[in-house]
């Protein structure tokens, strides 16, 4: 029955590595199953019999998805079932994607899906690793044309020690997280996380993922040589080359005149009436290919634009190859905001918005992986207005949220922590205007709003991308591309990080790979590039974070009180920490940990719900001075509570400055009074002193007649007689 079923074993960062294929899924063009640890990923891949008609790109879909039954967990969700992909999930579906995208024929239509299902989660093996190494054996192995195999290894930075695919207690502790995919000549994609980490060792650490990928390469190759069959034909997407030279020759200085300037919108105006002119002359020479002379003319714009900088050193907006576009910063531009920040480069303009919530504003994550939580939240929408478009809003797509995330991963090493500054910290980037690298200016923008909103952070972080053209063997990038050049260029290799180091790195690539020279070269442009973004621009708006928060973000405090109390501040039913909200006009976090959080809009309410939770926590210290409310009276004095569940006894001799006859002279049921705490009995009973508090706090002078300090406290609570 299973006369397919093949088994492939070797050996993965130090674990067991093993591909089955043949017994399962026989209906897709290939397929295989994943086992490396006891992480278990399937990985299928069909593709469409015809090419998708009218379209002018490869239509490829990666989706990776995240099965709560891999923890052995039940969806939280009212259906029981899997919701929408976590953004997680859609991270990963594109980092698939990027690698495997450019070894695909440029002229192929055929849709082509491919699927990852994490089966089982080994907290040690990276799911994601083990997808994208499945997806390049799928691939490989079946009849679907690509120019694999690929690999991708995590390396991880412990103890000045590189180390791949890193267990969970190394990447706890690793200084960056950096997912690497090779060919067997190449560097096929970056995806980069790090602590300020300097750029010579980035370099070495994708190095060493670029040497660990081709153990896996060769395994996946000696697969692909016994089981794989044979690449199915398509018909070429690709314009007859005759056509092509024709409408070359008839619209190129046309088109290099569009080209030749710096606004977008200008040369979109200029590039209209060229469309209309080749389309009047050759749509009855090519009748029903009016897609393909589109692809005509697009190829001629990238003819030219490559030409340009290949041949002349020249960029369409005149600048040299390290030049970037004219920078501007403002921060404040909103009012009652938290904090706010513009940032300009070229045509492309953001807009970040910082909001400061308490602890419990925190998001709740639901993915597979052990994060349950996120207090530094970042969100990026792109309107289509940004680029001139007319479209509906329809929420944040796969881009948003990875660009939303690259962002969100640069600043995260310099956030401070919650110790350091209790808040949830969310940004919102808004793309006003797009010309090329929005992600890096949302970065630029988020560290103006993070400082305009008084964040202490470590390090302020700018980002900046650098472009590639390649022919044959020659190649040179240029730092800063807008948009154009990133269309018809080769790279968009992302760079972000402070003056010390890399924080984040992404790359994007349209051709199979890249040498060791050039990634050295855009780590070195992007360096300088950020040093003078920072220095010259962003630092120049705002040198430091503010001193003091707005006025309109919450005031917070925190402290840390003992697991074993937490019960008694949160109160029966939680009656206790309800009471002290409503008494404080507070907000207060309570975690399991015992860490405590209080926010409020009045920092002094918020001191004076600390107070309540620490003395409620905490046996008061003697000397200490509080505001309680009068429960009981007795002959012999006043019972008051400085807190909820904490009770004292001021004596009739303690409740004035002068000589008192009647306790209800002084006080009265429900009065609220400062009092001194005296001392602790031996059975943990407050002794308090209205008397002492009125001589410290107000200065009142004590008459002499006055009994003795400090009488005893009656026993029975107060009651005399027999019982």
């Amino acid at each position: 029955m299973f006369e397919k079923f093949r088994r492939f074993e070797t050996e993965f960062a130090g674990r067991p590595l093993v591909i089955e294929t043949g017994k399962t899924t026989q209906l897709a063009n290939g397929a295989c199953f994943v086992y490396y640890g006891e992480t278990v990923i399937h990985v299928a891949v069909t593709a469409s019999p015809k090419p998708r008609e009218g379209v002018d790109f490869f239509p490829l879909s990666v989706d990776y998805e995240e099965k709560q039954y891999a923890i052995g967990k039940i969806p939280g969700a009212y259906g029981k079932r899997e919701g929408r992909p976590s953004e997680k999930a859609i991270l990963v579906s594109r980092v698939i994607d990027r690698p495997i995208r450019p070894l695909f024929p440029k002229d192929m239509r055929n849709d082509v899906s491919i699927v990852c299902t994490v089966m089982a989660y080994d907290p040690e093996c990276l799911p994601e690793i083990a997808a994208m190494v499945g997806t390049s054996v799928a691939l490989s192995i079946s009849d679907v044309p690509w120019n694999g195999p690929i690999s991708a290894v995590s390396v991880g930075l412990v103890d000045g020690e590189f180390v791949i695919n890193p267990g969970k207690e190394q990447r706890e502790k690793s200084k960056m997280a950096v997912t690497v995919a090779s060919t067997d000549e190449r560097i096929a994609m970056i995806e980069a996380g790090a602590d300020i980490v300097p750029d010579d060792v980035m370099y070495n650490g994708i190095m060493a993922g670029h040497e660990a990928n081709q153990k896996i390469i060769e395994f996946i190759k000696g697969i692909r040589d016994e089981i794989g069959k044979e690449k199915f034909s398509y018909p070429s997407n690709e314009p007859d080359h005759d056509m092509f030279e024709a409408i070359k020759e008839f619209s190129i200085e046309s088109i290099k005149a569009a080209l030749d300037t710096d606004d977008k919108n200008v040369r979109e105006e200029r590039l209209k009436p060229i469309y209309e002119s080749v389309h009047e002359k050759f749509d009855a020479v090519y009748p029903e290919q009016e897609a393909k002379i589109d692809e005509c003319l697009y190829k001629t714009q990238k003819f030219v634009v490559r030409r340009w900088l290949l041949d002349e050193q020249k960029r369409v907006d005149g600048r040299k190859m390290d030049q970037m576009r004219p920078l501007a910063s403002e921060v404040g531009v909103l009012p009652r905001v938290h904090g706010s920040g513009l940032f300009t480069r070229g045509q492309t303009q953001v807009l970040t918005v910082t909001t400061l919530g308490p602890i419990s504003d925190q998001q709740i994550m639901d993915g597979i992986d052990d994060q349950t939580s996120k207090r530094y939240i970042h969100h990026y929408n792109f309107p289509s207005y940004s680029v001139g478009e007319t479209k509906p809003s329809r929420g944040p797509g796969r881009r948003e949220i990875g660009h939303g995330a690259l962002a969100e991963r640069a600043l995260v090493p310099v956030i401070p922590s919650v110790e350091e500054f209790p808040y949830t910290i969310r940004l919102v980037s808004e793309i006003l205007s797009s010309n090329g690298s929005t992600s890096q200016g949302s970065i630029c923008g988020s560290t103006l709003s993070l400082m305009d909103a008084g964040v202490p952070i470590k390090a302020p972080v700018a980002g900046i991308s650098c472009g590639l053209i390649t022919e044959g063997d020659r190649w040179m990038t240029m730092v800063d591309i807008q948009g154009l050049e990133d269309f018809f260029g080769d790279m968009d290799f992302k760079v972000a990080g402070t003056h010390e180091g890399i924080t984040a790195i992404q790359m994007d690539l349209k051709i199979s790979g890249l040498t060791p020279d050039m990634v050295k070269e855009a780590l070195y442009k992007t360096h300088k590039a950020r040093d003078y973004i920072l220095d010259e621009v962003m630092l120049k708006a705002i040198p430091e974070p503010r001193k003091e928060l707005s006025k309109y973000a919450p005031k917070m405090l925190s402290t840390v009180i003992p697991v074993d109390k937490i019960r008694e501040v949160i109160g029966s039913g939680g009656k206790v920490i309800q009471k002290i909200c409503a008494e404080c006009d507070v907000k207060i976090d309570i975690e399991e940990d015992g860490h405590v959080f209080v926010s409020g809009l009045d920092i002094e309410n918020c001191k004076r719900a600390m107070t309540i939770v620490d003395t409620i926590a905490r046996d008061p210290e003697p000397g200490a001075i509080f505001k309680g409310r009068v429960t009981r009276l007795m002959d012999f004095g006043a019972f008051v509570e400085i807190a909820p569940g904490k009770e004292g006894l001021c004596h009739i001799s303690q409740l004035d400055v002068k000589r008192t006859e009647k306790v209800t002279d002084v006080v009265n049921v429900d009065d609220v009074i400062i009092v001194k705490v005296l001392d602790i009995d031996e059975k943990g009973r407050l002794n308090l002193s209205r008397r002492e508090a009125l001589i410290e706090v107000e200065g009142l002078t004590p008459e002499n007649d006055l009994p003795p300090r400090r009488p005893s406290r009656p026993s029975n609570n107060g009651f005399r007689g027999k019982k």
